[in-house]
């Protein structure tokens, strides 16, 4: 499968970060991509960084006007397309919501953020009611998709459910940079924490992984922060954790990349994970903390 990636800066112009997108959804397609993820939240700048309720009319419908748009995209380029939107459910309610669209244009499912930060620049709980549709694969023409969103990445249970339910990919929408007042050692840990535990979500599932990250530094407006300089840095790795392509951590990519999907079988023959889990041990799982 070839896999399309699109890592870019945004800018407080919807409509210019929509059109730059479908400029770059138009090139991987033209080298052969035949699914494309965006980044998180890719319609606009990435308002989390302060607690504004004027913000919440950046929402949409789903279906709506960009559910719209993206969609004739996948249809024009007759591509799978995983995208991220700021979903309006109801008045007063609002999701973090990957939608992914089938070669004809047409929704094929979606997905609500289930882990939603709080931490300053990224007050996500102001924003988002946590998802509640669970981790289920998108069933598509290319083969189930677990897609998840950004600090959904950092939980190992959402990956073995979804890969528990036949996921043949795992793919992460994100929108996660460097908090400036970090020493560059600490901010070079974290980015290199990011990938490292999705790395291991490929290796523990025998599943590629797909994760593609905002690039370029977005002010606060609230002057509270020095803003965030997203750190790029978007992946695709193997069923063994193996990188087969690592984009710069500060530039704009348009990237493609192509998996063996056959791989992942093979893998999963040599290290059958999931033929040894203990099951009837993992109970205690469920549990918030379990004293000692």
């Amino acid at each position: 499968m070839i896999i399309g990636i699109i890592q870019q800066s945004c800018t407080a112009n919807i409509e210019d970060n929509k059109q730059k997108l479908a400029q770059n959804i138009a090139d991987v397609a033209k080298q052969g991509a035949q699914l494309v993820v965006l980044q998180e939240l890719h319609n606009s700048l990435y308002f989390c960084q302060t607690e504004n309720v004027d913000n919440f009319s950046l929402a949409e419908p789903i279906p709506g006007p960009s559910t719209e748009f993206y969609g004739d995209l996948a249809r024009q380029h007759g591509i799978v397309l995983v995208t991220s939107l700021f979903e309006r459910r109801a008045a007063g309610l609002y999701h973090n919501t990957a939608v992914v669209f089938e070669k004809d244009g047409s929704i094929a499912g979606k997905y609500r953020k289930m882990h939603i930060p709080d931490d300053p620049a990224y007050y996500e709980k102001f924003y988002f009611t946590p998802g509640d549709l669970g981790f289920h694969p998108i069933r598509t023409s290319l083969g189930l998709l677990g897609v998840q969103v950004c600090w959904d990445q950092w939980y190992p249970e959402g990956a073995r459910l979804m890969a528990l339910q036949g996921a043949e990919l795992l793919i992460y929408p994100t929108a996660i940079g460097y908090e400036s007042s970090d020493t560059p050692e600490e901010q070079e840990r974290q980015r290199e924490a990011w990938t490292t535990v999705q790395r291991g979500h490929a290796v523990a599932n025998g599943l590629p992984v797909i994760a593609v990250n905002r690039v370029g530094y977005e002010p606060d407006p609230s002057g509270q922060t020095k803003g965030i300089q997203f750190w790029g840095s978007s992946f695709v790795a193997g069923p063994q954790g193996e990188m087969l392509y690592r984009a710069p951590k500060d530039e704009e990519v348009n990237m493609v990349v192509e998996i063996d999907m056959k791989r992942s079988e093979n893998v999963r023959r040599w290290w059958p994970f999931l033929r040894d889990r203990r099951i009837e041990e993992f109970a205690p799982l469920s549990k918030r903390f379990i004293e000692s």
